[in-house]
């Protein structure tokens, strides 16, 4: 069995000649010679800030979600899927590595104001290297958020082809951040060209299918669709800019009665580009080969968006900053209209996809666990422990259990919360103190997860 192992990329080079020292010859051949089609092409859609209860297939009565409902019925609904994170760049480093954001150092938020420097170490080995590793080509459009600089550009990170933006959002006409930077690139270099943005990263991803059909090069595909909709600005398809070059401040004021009607169309348009996306998987005749993924980065704006019956919004602890929609669709192979309520986390998707690529693949030194087999046979995965912190929030999750624990400054002292998840998914209902025992058990938990994987660990964004 080949084990690839997880620390720096010099290993993962490393390994990679070692078991290919048979001839690049040979292992070209093996990668081309597709009839068999053992290697499905996968796609990951990501939206960004989209909320539990945003979809019409999760409960929305006010957004109109045709194309990814479709999904859904074509495949397998998760409801107990969760984000890494409860916002954008620690979901993002604990995606790209497969394990717990922490061990990368990007725990909290890299920002277009104090962190132009820093980013993902190019030492972490990503998803998009292990499946080029496995022969694939690999392709992202959209949003980057694991570091500015050119220095830590997706295409140092096994991406073959890059374009969108690194930063944390931009305007989605003008393509300008918070801080005044234009941020559009193609690959490497600053490369502006017109659009919307959601409509952009769509086109970017029709033309990638097109392009790299499996069926014409013989070669396996993975392509990353990380959306911007509907994080702010709050901007439609026909809206104008709100940002210029230079500017840290907004141009125009989005008037208040119209927030809610654009954010529903931000949505929407979405919606329709994973309708154009799986349309043109389609009309290449992929769909049968193809694992399609639909999920969020973290949870909803709480004063705008919608997390369903869940606790609170983006940026907590509780349900509503990180449980979110997730669908998974692999025609022929995985069930249609199956809905499935097994705990999962974004950075499960690194060990499932490098498996579905080559079962006898093992990646070893990540927290992350393949679905693969729960996906196509619906065995059971073993039960673990999650864990999500965020700025001195923390929380457990063991089996039915949840606990909260809260620092309050203030009053310079922490409380706990305790919930049963089974009986009560709002988390309306604190039970420490019926289960003494049990805090004091989910505490000394979350402690030694601590010491782990903070061991050694130089913190780019906390």
């Amino acid at each position: 069995m080949k084990t690839i192992q997880v620390a720096t990329k010099y290993v993962l080079v490393l390994i990679v000649m070692v078991f290919c020292s048979t001839s690049c010859t040979e292992k070209k051949t093996k990668t081309i010679n597709n009839s068999e089609k053992s290697q499905p092409n996968i796609i990951l859609i990501m939206a960004d800030d989209l909320g539990y209860g945003e979809l019409s297939c999760y409960g929305s009565t006010k957004i109109s979600t045709p194309n990814i409902d479709q999904l859904a019925a074509e495949g397998v609904k998760l409801t107990d899927f969760h984000s890494n994170g409860p916002l954008c760049s620690p979901t993002r480093a604990a995606l790209m590595t497969g394990k717990y954001q922490q061990r990368t150092g990007v725990e909290g938020v890299i920002t277009a104001k104090s962190h132009r420097e820093v980013g993902l170490s190019l030492d972490e080995t990503t998803i998009a290297e292990l499946l080029k590793a496995e022969g694939y080509f690999c392709g992202m459009y959209g949003k980057w958020h694991l570091g500015y600089a050119e220095a830590f550009n997706p295409t140092y990170q096994g991406f073959d082809e890059f374009t969108g933006f690194v930063g944390g959002n931009i305007d989605y006409h003008s393509h300008v951040d918070q801080e005044g930077y234009l941020d559009w690139w193609k690959n490497k270099v600053i490369d502006n060209e017109e659009g919307y943005t959601t409509d952009l990263i769509t086109k970017h991803g029709v033309e990638f299918i097109k392009k790299y059909n499996s069926n014409k090069t013989g070669k396996p595909f993975f392509l990353y669709l990380s959306q911007e909709a509907p994080h702010y600005p709050i901007q439609g398809r026909n809206d104008a800019p709100v940002r210029e070059v230079g500017n840290k401040k907004y141009i125009r004021k989005v008037l208040n009665d119209s927030i809610q009607s654009i954010y529903i169309s931000m949505i929407e348009t979405m919606d329709e580009g994973v309708g154009e996306i799986v349309n043109a998987v389609k009309e290449e005749g992929l769909f049968e080969n193809t694992i399609i993924v639909f999920c969020s980065d973290n949870g909803a704006v709480g004063k705008r968006g919608d997390n369903g019956v869940l606790r609170d919004s983006k940026a907590s602890v509780y349900e509503g900053g990180h449980r979110v929609p997730a669908i998974i669709t692999y025609s022929g192979k995985i069930k249609p209209g199956i809905v499935n309520n097994t705990p999962v986390m974004s950075m499960d998707f690194l060990p499932t996809f490098v498996e579905f690529a080559n079962e006898k693949t093992t990646v070893n030194n990540i927290d992350g666990v393949s679905i693969k087999n729960m996906l196509l046979q619906n065995e059971a995965i073993a039960e673990r422990d999650l864990f999500w912190k965020f700025r001195g929030r923390i929380a457990v999750r063991s089996g039915k259990w949840k606990l909260v624990t809260l620092y309050l400054a203030e009053e310079g002292e922490r409380i706990n919360h305790l919930f049963n998840l089974e009986t009560d998914l709002s988390e309306k209902y604190n039970v420490a103190k019926d289960h003494p025992e049990l805090v004091s058990e989910l505490l000394d938990k979350i402690e030694k997860w601590q010491k782990d994987v903070y061991k050694g660990v130089d913190m780019v964004a906390e």
